[in-house]
């Protein structure tokens, strides 16, 4: 004897189906009194695809209050880009600094 098929109950609501965005992190560069001004607008162009506008608008926030945010990502592209700068600083011989917090 075949068993007629029944009902589920067990569908996922609609807002139970969307997958949770990942937490996002900023991507801040720090001030410091030995990196020159260019240098920071090169690594942000070079790194947050920045126009050369937007990349001194942020160097100048840097420079004035002391951080800039430069962009922000999930936390593993925010740790890679943290990565990058400070590397290529690094290999530039400056003393830049890039540091992530949660946004």
């Amino acid at each position: 004897m075949a068993n007629k098929p029944h009902e589920s109950n067990t569908a996922l609501k609609p807002e139970a189906a969307k997958p949770k965005l990942p937490p996002m992190f900023k991507v801040l560069l720090l001030n410091d009194d030995y990196t020159p001004m260019e240098f920071v607008v090169e690594v942000i162009e070079h790194f947050f695809n920045k126009s050369r506008e937007q990349a001194t608008q942020i160097m100048l926030k840097v420079h004035t209050e002391g951080a800039g945010v430069c962009g922000v990502y999930p936390q593993d592209i925010a740790e890679t880009k943290m990565n990058q700068v400070v590397s290529h600083a690094r290999k530039s011989q400056h003393p830049l600094q890039c540091i992530i917090e949660m946004a």
